[in-house]
């Protein structure tokens, strides 16, 4: 991806880093000069710069994968072993029935999914399976959790609690619903036994780092470091990485409620001492604020003429009105934005926001990043470039779930129109395409993300949906690579092969530009190389 240098048929690695790319008669000063192997490995394979997926969650993902598993899609659990999808909500709550069935403890699920299984569950639904059995079941992308009257107990809410994203029915009564972090985090206390079990976190890790092998990914960003614990959290990933059972670089975001009530006014010092102890395989990066829902939970924010059922959505737990103060210490500390917005009304509040803080603090090269980036405009492309903003875009939606929601939650213009990356280019903004592993009903999986992007196929497999948001292959291809690099703030090191960078590459059974369009997804993935490193795809 160096446009200066497009093509090679050589690259020389020494110390994980790149040495020299061109040809063996091109590297002949170095091959005088410095002993060295020729390794023909890859000889019939195209190498291509790691791929970079700029937003998961490997470690929570893998531990979702350990409870009862009631989502659409087929899917497997932390040994392997496959797990059907179940089609509709009659199916899950027959799942969940004969789950609670002969039981005393509490029966803890993950994977549902409104948009796909016929809406959303609810206290009295869940009731029917069972008056005593506490039932706790949290959405594929979880944003929102379910539960009956006794889990409602256990977690300790009543009619008089006023916590934020604790869903009520029209008169008043809780529904079961407990939504966004604030309130999830308030459910998930009575279950942490059952989700948060001894040493998950490694195992979850080790998991995910095969998956990224098979996905040709190098690097990528969790994007809610802290949502269980930051000493935790950071020595699974240590570990994992120590014990190289995760062959990737990692950064961790901090979600910045979790920093604030944990560190109060010493949150930048806690900073300042982690990006002390970051390495080149594991580091800070950033800060994470969440602004609204999701799209497959449709509690997303939504401007005129909103859902197609009235629903409103939800903002984050920090209130809109106090975003510019809350964001202001990082930004006047030079720690780059990633701001959470799925919904247009919460890209507008998000561009307001960056707006207000050039005005109080100008900065060039912020790398203030939209998150998401679902729901927009073509005049909201135009704003974010002006304002120097990024923006890292979920493209699986439009493939996966445009169909789905055109009749369930956002209509079809919406719909259609998700992910709107030709026109983040034609007003010359710089983006990443990511996953949203494993949050989302879709994969880790960089080529099917360009694939998607390039020809924006809907689910049934002809449909081409918002047609002038298509873009080149090239440009796919960079937003999985330098331009994901770019908002990571890593394209000095990461993103392309050429010199000095480390030598991270992705090995391809096929060249994506050269294959059709419409192929981009089946080319075969031999494996990765990290730090001229090795892992081939299948093997541990």
């Amino acid at each position: 991806m160096d446009p200066g240098r497009p093509v090679a048929n050589a690259v020389a690695v020494g110390d994980g880093k790149i040495v020299s790319v061109g040809s063996l008669e091109s590297m002949r000063p170095w091959l005088r000069r410095v002993p060295h192997d020729i390794d023909e490995t890859f000889a019939d394979k195209v190498i291509l710069p790691g791929f970079i997926d700029p937003h998961t969650h490997l470690r929570l993902s893998g531990t979702y994968m350990g409870l009862n598993y009631v989502g659409p899609i087929d899917s497997t659990d932390p040994n392997g072993k496959p797990l059907k999808g179940l089609p509709n909500r009659e199916a899950v709550l027959s799942r969940l029935n004969s789950l609670a069935k002969d039981r005393t403890e509490a029966v803890v699920a993950w994977g549902y999914d409104p948009g796909m299984q016929d809406g959303h569950l609810d206290r009295d639904m869940l009731d029917e399976i069972s008056s005593e059995v506490p039932i706790w079941v949290i959405a594929y992308a979880p944003h929102i959790i379910y539960t009956n009257t006794p889990m409602i107990e256990r977690i300790g809410v009543d009619e008089n609690t006023r916590v934020h994203g604790v869903g009520r029915y029209s008169d008043g009564r809780l529904n079961g619903w407990f939504v966004e972090t604030e309130a999830t985090a308030l459910a998930s206390g009575p279950v942490k036994k059952e989700v948060f079990g001894k040493g998950f976190g490694l195992a979850s890790l080790e998991l995910q780092g095969r998956v990224a092998v098979k996905s040709g990914v190098t690097t990528t960003a969790d994007m809610i470091y802290g949502i269980d614990s930051f000493e935790r959290e950071w020595e699974d990933h240590a570990a994992a990485i120590e014990q190289e059972l995760l062959p990737l670089r990692v950064m961790l975001v901090p979600f910045e409620s979790r920093l604030r009530k944990r560190f109060g006014d010493d949150f930048l010092r806690f900073y300042e001492s982690m990006k002390n102890k970051s390495t080149d395989r594991l580091a800070i990066h950033g800060v994470k604020f969440v602004n609204d829902g999701s799209y497959p939970s449709m509690t997303l924010r939504l401007n005129f003429p909103g859902y197609l059922d009235g629903e409103i959505g939800l903002t984050g737990e920090v209130p809109w009105e106090d975003m510019f103060d809350r964001m202001l210490p990082f930004w006047s500390n030079g720690i780059q934005i990633h701001s959470h917005a799925n919904g247009d009304e919460t890209v507008d509040m998000t561009l307001n926001t960056l707006n207000a803080l050039q005005n109080a603090a100008p900065r060039f090269d912020h790398r203030f990043t939209v998150e998401h980036y679902c729901i927009s405009t073509p005049a909201q492309a135009r704003r974010l470039a002006a304002l120097g903003g990024l923006a890292s875009v979920n493209p699986y939606f439009v493939h996966y779930r445009s169909q789905i929601h055109a009749d369930h939650g956002f209509g079809p213009d919406r719909t259609e129109t998700t992910a709107r990356l030709g026109s983040l280019v034609n007003a010359g903004a710089t983006f990443a395409l990511h996953s949203d592993y494993n949050l989302v009903v879709a994969p880790m999986h960089p080529l099917t993300a360009a694939w998607i992007a390039v020809n924006r196929i809907a689910a049934d497999g002809k449909t081409v949906v918002g047609p002038g948001e298509r873009i080149s292959v090239d440009r796919a291809i960079r937003a999985i690579t330098v331009d994901a690099a770019f908002v990571l703030n890593r394209d000095d090191s990461l993103g392309s092969i050429e010199v000095g960078k480390h030598a991270d590459f992705a090995v391809l059974d096929d060249d994506p530009y050269e294959v059709e369009p419409g192929a981009l997804k089946a080319i075969g993935i031999h494996g990765t190389v990290l730090g001229g490193n090795v892992h081939i795809a299948g093997t541990p």
